[in-house]
């Protein structure tokens, strides 16, 4: 059964919506999430269509039911700010870019966490490097039972909590953690996902604060590069030294809080001033 471990933190005019990973979990959008708050902003970290579940629940959705949900989310939240924001960690990265490049008229900045558009990082062994043949195999309804499972470090630095997120995800608590493995249609969908996005990057108009990994360990760079050289807006490139791919929980979660919470309040406050002037 799905568990709902969404969550709101009300505050200020401008809001913040968080989009958490392919087989996470809103929780690992939490501390980003307090932290925005802290800052004076109203915040919703989403709970995507399919998580937080089994991976039946996951099997029977798609990328389409998962921007359905950021959708419907976002729809929500702007009726209770002035600025909407939007930051996505992995693939909700992927999610948040393409909410901006559908609605530039409603997005007022994105936040760009660990952007998986391939899973290229260090710790990706080579048969899962192969994943960009998995819509063929969907297609022909071969390995619907299939996973790549997760591998140490887990995309976190930190040992303490890699051992803490570790125990979790392997004992079955995908609420808290995720599930333990990526299943292999579900990766599919995350293939078209990303052409999609790809395709519509010049049309992101948003400011974007890229923030990665410079050691990702499922993600490599070249993922922040592809969006710093193809979005057509300003963007700031935020490397981070000392931290694995979920750089929302990781050693230098302080620093992305308030590099965010600078950057959106830049973007809000010229905005006012814009008004005030029109």
């Amino acid at each position: 059964m799905i568990q709902q471990t969404d969550f709101f933190f009300e505050g200020g005019r401008s809001g913040v919506l968080l989009i958490h990973g392919l087989t996470g979990t809103p929780m690992e959008m939490r501390l980003l999430g307090k932290g925005l708050n802290r800052a004076g902003f109203t915040v919703h970290g989403m709970q995507l269509a399919g998580h937080c579940g089994n991976v039946e629940d996951l099997l029977a959705t798609g990328w389409r039911d998962w921007y359905a949900s950021v959708e419907q989310a976002a729809d929500e939240l702007l009726g209770k700010v002035d600025h909407l924001f939007v930051g996505g960690l992995s693939m909700g990265a992927l999610l948040a870019l393409k909410l901006a490049a559908d609605r530039p008229r409603q997005v007022a900045g994105v936040g760009v966490y660990g952007a998986t558009f391939c899973y290229d990082g260090w710790s990706i062994p080579w048969l899962a490097r192969l994943s960009f043949m998995l819509p063929l195999l969907k297609k022909f309804g071969i390995g619907r039972d299939r996973s790549f499972m997760e591998r140490p470090p887990y995309g976190i630095r930190d040992e303490r909590l890699r051992a803490q997120v570790s125990t979790a995800m392997l004992g079955g608590d995908s609420a808290a953690a995720g599930l333990p493995g990526n299943p292999w249609y579900s990766l599919a969908e995350m293939h078209g996902l990303a052409a999609d996005v790809r395709r519509r990057l010049p049309q992101v108009t948003a400011p974007c604060l890229v923030a990665h990994a410079s050691e990702d360990d499922v993600a490599s760079l070249k993922n922040a590069e592809l969006v710093m050289r193809e979005v057509g807006a300003p963007s700031e490139l935020l490397l981070l030294d000392d931290s694995y791919h979920m750089i929302t929980i990781d050693r230098e979660r302080r620093t992305l809080i308030d590099r965010s919470a600078a950057f959106f309040d830049n973007i809000a406050a010229a905005g006012a001033i814009q008004r005030v002037a029109a």
